[in-house]
């Protein structure tokens, strides 16, 4: 073993990681944990460790976690070489080339279990789970694996163009057409390749406060390997560039010749102008060939052969303008981290004598990015309509997600099932669209009335949503590595001013879906109504991936009565560790509840939410019981501020009263690169085994019928409200669930989520008195769990009661108290611990 690997020993246990930037890892101090039974995430390259001797090639056999919808574990042999870890079934596979995977080490977050001899790699794309059989094993894997990594991250920094080349070449060869392109205009490529000499100042150029010292703000200056991955990006995006000027001149000339449109009037096309044929992965009009063949020249005007040529470029000039695209996002999102990154060392570094120096460049810091946002058509930008054109974005969804992409890691192993639809048509029928946005008062006893509803609930919260660039996420998250988030506490300005229990009224924001089912005579469209109503809970989550719910407190509860919407709903806080969440519904044509906990598990860069627990709908009229699990969530880029959400996995719905037919639903797991992003794929089959109905579409933006062209619109969701980015990104019916009606204060028992202070103040934007609020409430919800301890007593929920199932799962379901004690005298005598 070299000297250099024995400086990385396992036994050496850090805790600082690295998360994308290299330099940050020094902020933080070493913390040696007594045992390996927690996680512990390996640290990364320190500022000022630059002799770093090349490490040894390692391979070997790992466990590796099989890929979704797969479960258990898999054997893989693994070959890490130069701090690029590739992987496959059999060393000949690897030698043939034929890999199934590669994740690059340095730019992955690592962290290790030693007990459990597990090893996983977060790379925002994916997170690879490994683990070995023995210790003799494991022991060197880290060993090596920290050796590699440290190599990597040390190679980035010295030589960026190098590193880039590794994994992106940015030199086009003589038959690219980039090269050819150069050569017509006389361009030399190598003269304008971007460097990290030529984009990040040298410490010469420095201010002399920054160069006499060695300060952070330097050394990110210098050694910030997000700015060499900007520097790649815009290189290939120079040369892409170059290359649409090359196809721009060829359409001119065949413009001339055939009376075609006039493109130089046009400063940058955009795709849906040129041509319409669509930028969509399945479209098999953008076939690789158009990639890797140059445009040859074009025939004369009589030539046959013409107008194909003329498509054919059109269609090459979109996909190339569509690469220019995706390279500009990538590059404006690693703008944007720098940015926080720098902000962050400013408010770190005080030097005494250079104050108004740092403040004058933590203002400029702080200015909005209004014109760099201008002309990106990123998914923020889309507006509302967009949402309800499923013709349209069914089959064009390349900027549905804005992402930070990982482009160093790969997961290829299996087959990525294509969506079979690659199109809807725009007579598409929408008898079953969204809700009509009729709203109306709660009646003070509780009572559903019918009728005609006055319009009265509020349309907007009180306070946009607060600032959080000041939060330094991964000071707090960067110790639970792979533990339960739900026991940390968290600052105020992370919270939205909505807790768990009122989550579980919103999925009944499209209970329409319930009512049509229950008035629907066959069982496998009401099973298809029933997967629409299992779809449309996850549409909200789309703009929510910046904020999180408030934890509920032991017995508190929520309350919801819509007389608009016929149905009338509670909630209460039943076990807080585990955190238990119970709801129950009711209305005229359905019954409605589930007991759910979740697990929040954070992995380095995304933060997977494990659901356990099922939901439940009766339909009294047809006898019929269902019941369905829910799929995983998982927050990417939790640390980088462009947060992005996803859900995968697959959902069983099952009638237990009548076994005629069951539903299956998958949520499809997808890269921002592949066209499957946030696509449910599912089918309704019979007792025989047959598919009777086929269902497809996005869980954000609606669900089908059938076969595409002719395929009907069972679901699609509702139009968002004016400046929702600016208020947590709420729905409309998000918007009214904690407004707090004036009739309603001596109705509502004392522990409803209305009354807690800490999410009112965060909802009318005073976040001081909202984070005084949740530190008390904390305190008194850690008081009363010691005192029922040392008393021996065990908390009873109010309203609802566990039972046991036939399968030995316990549930909670309603004791049928709520609606009795809410009426006169309601709950004002209720003898009830305050929140």
């Amino acid at each position: 073993m070299s000297a250099e690997e024995k400086t990385m020993s396992p036994a050496h246990k850090m805790s600082t990681p690295t998360h994308r930037s290299i330099s940050s890892s020094s902020s933080s101090q070493r913390e040696t944990r007594p045992d390996g039974d927690s996680w512990e995430i390996i640290e990364g390259l320190k500022i000022g460790q630059t002799s770093i001797q090349k490490p040894e090639k390692h391979e070997g056999f790992m466990l590796k976690k099989r890929k979704w919808p797969l479960k258990g574990w898999h054997k893989r042999f693994f070959v890490l070489d130069n701090g690029i870890l590739k992987y496959s079934k059999t060393p000949n596979d690897i030698q043939k080339g034929k890999l199934h995977g590669s994740i690059d080490v340095g730019l992955s977050v690592m962290s290790i279990k030693k007990k459990a001899r597990r090893i996983d790699l977060d790379t925002e794309e994916h997170i690879y789970h490994l683990k070995v059989k023995s210790q003799d094993v494991f022991d060197p894997w880290v060993t090596k694996l920290r050796h590699h990594r440290l190599y990597r991250q040390n190679e980035i920094v010295r030589s960026p163009r190098d590193a880039s080349f590794h994994v992106f070449p940015t030199s086009p060869n003589a038959d690219s057409p980039a090269a050819s392109s150069a050569n017509v205009l006389d361009v030399k490529p190598q003269q304008n390749n971007f460097t990290l000499q030529a984009s990040i100042p040298c410490s010469t150029s420095l201010p002399v406060f920054y160069s006499n010292s060695q300060t952070k703000v330097a050394a990110w200056l210098l050694d910030s390997e997000e700015m060499d991955k900007c520097a790649k990006d815009l290189a290939h995006c120079q040369s892409s560039l170059i290359e649409l000027s090359k196809l721009l001149q060829n359409l001119e000339i065949l413009q001339r010749t055939q009376s075609a449109p006039n493109f130089t009037d046009m400063q940058v096309p955009s795709c849906a102008t040129l041509s319409p044929v669509r930028l969509h992965a399945s479209n098999p009009n953008l076939s690789a060939e158009n990639e890797e063949n140059p445009p040859q020249p074009s025939p004369p005007a009589d030539s046959p052969d013409s107008s194909a040529d003329y498509t054919k470029l059109q269609e090459e000039f979109c996909h190339i303008a569509q690469k220019v695209h995706c390279l500009l996002k990538a590059a404006f999102n690693t703008v944007a981290i720098e940015r926080e990154k720098l902000k962050q060392l400013l408010s770190e570094q005080e030097h005494p004598g250079h104050n108004a120096q740092l403040l004058s460049l933590r203002r400029t810091l702080s200015q909005p990015n209004d014109k760099i946002h201008v002309n990106i058509p990123l998914s923020q930008q889309v507006s509302n309509e967009s949402r309800l054109s499923m013709s349209e974005s069914v089959s064009e969804f390349f900027d549905a997600q804005e992402v930070l992409l990982s482009a160093s890691s790969s997961e290829n192993e299996g087959s990525d099932d294509e969506s079979y639809v690659s199109d809807v048509s725009d007579n598409i029928s929408e008898d079953n669209a969204s809700v009509a946005d009729t709203i109306s008062r709660q009646v003070p006893n509780g009572e559903l009335i019918g009728g005609a509803f006055r319009n009265g609930r509020r349309t907007s919260l009180p306070a946009p949503s607060p600032d959080t660039s000041s939060i330094n996420l991964w000071n707090i998250l960067r110790n639970n590595i792979g533990k339960d988030l739900s026991k940390v506490s968290m600052p105020v300005e992370l919270n939205e001013p909505l807790n768990t229990l009122q989550h579980l009224c919103e999925e009944l924001e499209y209970s329409e879906l319930l009512d049509k089912a229950a008035e629907t005579d066959d069982p496998y469209d009401r099973m298809v109504l029933l997967a629409a109503f299992a779809v449309s809970g996850y549409a909200s989550t789309y703009y929510r991936a910046t904020f999180k719910p408030f934890n509920p407190v032991l017995g508190e509860t929520y309350e919801c009565i819509r007389e608009d919407k016929g149905f009338r709903f509670f909630s209460e806080q039943v076990s807080h560790h585990p955190p238990i969440s119970a709801c129950h519904c009711e209305s005229k044509k359905f019954i409605f509840w589930q007991d759910i906990r979740w697990k929040n598990k954070f992995w380095g860069k995304s933060m997977e939410i494990l659901p356990v627990g099922r939901v439940n709908v009766t339909l009294p009229k047809y006898g019929d019981q269902f019941e369905w699990n829910k799929v995983t969530t998982c927050i990417h880029n939790i640390l980088s501020g462009r947060r992005w959400i996803e859900h995968y996995g697959e959902i069983a719905i099952r009638n237990t009263k009548n076994n005629a037919c069951i539903c299956k639903l998958s949520f499809i797991k997808g890269t921002y690169w592949s066209s499957n992003v946030n696509e449910v794929q599912g089918f309704v089959m019979d007792q025989e085994g047959k598919v009777v109905r086929r269902l497809f579409g996005k869980w954000h933006e609606g669900l089908y019928c059938g076969v595409a062209p002719s395929a009907k619109c069972i679901w699609r969701p509702g139009s968002m409200p004016t400046d929702y980015e600016m208020y947590y990104g709420f729905t409309r019916f998000a918007i009214e669930l904690n407004e707090l009606d004036p009739v309603l204060k001596e109705l509502l028992p004392p522990t409803d989520a209305r009354f807690r202070p800490d999410q009112r103040y965060l909802e009318e934007g005073t976040t001081e008195s909202a984070a005084s609020e949740k530190r008390r409430i904390e305190e008194l919800q850690r008081e009363r769990k010691r005192c029922m301890e040392e008393n021996n007593i065990i908390h009873q929920p109010r309203f609802f009661k566990k039972v046991s199932e036939g399968n030995q799962r316990e549930s909670w379901v309603s004791n049928g108290n709520y609606w009795e004690l809410r009426k006169d005298p309601g709950f004002s005598k209720l003898e009830s611990s305050t929140l």
